[in-house]
């Protein structure tokens, strides 16, 4: 079940809104619960049963790390386990098949070993429940003892299967006591409409763009086809991704939840580091949190620096999918913010800002290319292809007619991305507080409209980061 679709948009959320606000505060937890664990099975009905060990798990973990009579030594061997288990499960369900196709390939070899299926969500579950081991462990927080509000933690629904990976620090105290009103209640079912939007009319609308030149045969392709088309899927990806992380925090609010942020314009940005700073927020607070900082961080030698920035992106890589060319898109990353920190962060102090902003546009545009292509061959030969060198056309008829025939919704998208209308907004309201009323409630009924609209009409609707 995804957010963007119409069963979930005026089925399951109008009927969980109503059961649990009409039943006793008691029960508003197993109904929340009840839903999540509904929501998960609607489209993974076998790996139900692994999420629910995972909770069943990682709760008893976590109290027995609790007890005040355990050990230094017993409390080590409790994490231990628990890494072992969380990433095992991880690494079995989702990079089994990236090692045995890798043995294969090396060896030359014929395999015939069974794949298992990727569990929905397992990525970003499974580092939610490490956030909590691994806090319990460092004193950060206390054990759950309920094991309904832990089991509710580990698989709500509005982030479970795409985030945000919400880390237990941040969220323990809404669990068992958070305000619920009105003006709350509001407030998240118009940024579930904004996400919706954002999801449904500019992502898959301009990843139409993006699926049609990459199906293209390469020698049809020029070159300024190919910067439009992965132009097109850097536009998509931020709107596909952000919004389901909008729809996802406004969901919370709904049922009282604060979630924090998780994109900040990253495209406005004018250093890579900035960047990685503004984009999959709670994903890179995890990394930083659980796995840099745990590194030494940058209060290091140089030589560390380096050794720890590249341990970090090539998980980050890793995290993203079983294949070599997120490995290598994280080893492009981290490649740069090594440059970054050694190299050019004074120089880049002085640069224009234009000069900046087109510094990072360049590389992150790029580093796309790594992202979306799994195939290393084809990724090469668009590579070659957007800077010339395989002899294609520079321009064509084609790329004039998709151009003319996208030019609005770039436009809407670019501006879309930026600060700049909810600025004009705030200074709307400012200067024109009633009319502004008015004109913001049109505005989420014709959100409304459109998105319910494009449901009904359209069968193009995926979603990019359900495949992590």
């Amino acid at each position: 079940m995804v957010f963007s679709s119409l069963f979930f948009t005026f089925a399951f959320l109008p009927v969980t809104v109503i059961l649990y606000y009409s039943l006793g505060k008691h029960f508003k937890n197993i109904v929340l619960l009840t839903a999540s664990l509904f929501f998960y099975a609607w489209g993974e009905p076998v790996y139900v049963l692994l999420l629910c060990g995972s909770i069943l798990i990682n709760y008893c973990i976590g109290a027995l790390l609790g007890r005040d009579d355990a050990s230094r030594r017993n409390r080590k061997l409790l994490l231990i386990i628990s890494l072992v288990f969380n990433v095992g499960c991880l690494a079995y369900f989702k990079y089994f098949g990236l090692i045995i196709c890798t043995i294969a390939d090396i060896g030359s070899w014929h395999l015939n070993v069974g794949i298992p299926t990727l569990p929905l969500g397992i990525s970003f579950y499974t580092f939610q429940t490490l956030s909590y081991v691994i806090d319990v462990y460092r004193g950060k927080v206390k054990q759950q003892k309920s094991l309904i509000l832990f089991a509710l933690y580990s698989s709500m629904f509005p982030q479970v299967v795409a985030g945000p990976i919400v880390k237990y620090a941040d969220i323990e105290s809404q669990l068992a006591d958070r305000r619920i009103n009105f003006q709350g209640f509001y407030s998240g079912m118009r940024r579930f409409l904004c996400g919706l939007a954002k999801k449904v009319l500019l992502a898959n609308n301009i990843g139409m763009l993006w699926s049609e030149v990459k199906a293209m045969p390469g020698t049809e392709i020029s070159v300024l086809m190919a910067w439009a088309g992965i132009i097109a899927f850097t536009l998509q990806i931020y709107f596909d991704f952000s919004g389901y992380s909008d729809m996802a925090i406004g969901l919370g609010k709904m049922f009282g939840y604060r979630f924090k942020e998780n994109f900040q314009y990253p495209y406005i940005a004018q250093s890579i580091s900035e960047f990685w700073r503004r984009w999959h927020i709670s994903f890179g607070s995890w990394f930083k949190e659980y796995v840099y900082i745990s590194l030494g961080g940058n209060r290091v030698g140089t030589w560390k620096l380096i050794r720890n920035l590249f341990i970090v992106w090539f998980l980050t890589g890793l995290w993203h999918g079983a294949s070599w060319n997120f490995v290598l898109w994280g080893l492009y990353f981290g490649t740069l913010l090594v440059i970054e920190k050694l190299f050019l962060q004074k120089s880049m102090a002085h640069w224009p800002k234009a000069v900046r902003h087109i510094y990072l546009l360049l590389f992150v545009v790029i580093g796309w290319v790594f992202f979306e292509f799994t195939n290393l061959t084809d990724m090469m030969s668009f590579l070659q292809t957007m800077f010339g060198i395989g002899g294609n056309a520079l321009i064509d008829n084609q790329v004039i007619v998709k151009l003319k025939a996208y030019a609005a919704l770039y436009i809407v998208c670019i501006i879309a991305a930026s600060p700049w209308p909810k600025k004009r907004a705030l200074l709307f309201k400012r200067n024109h507080g009633n009319i502004y009323r008015l004109a913001v409630t049109v505005y989420y009924c014709a959100l409304m409209f459109f998105s319910t609209a494009y449901m009904v009409g359209s069968t193009y609707n995926p979603f990019i980061y359900f495949r992590f």
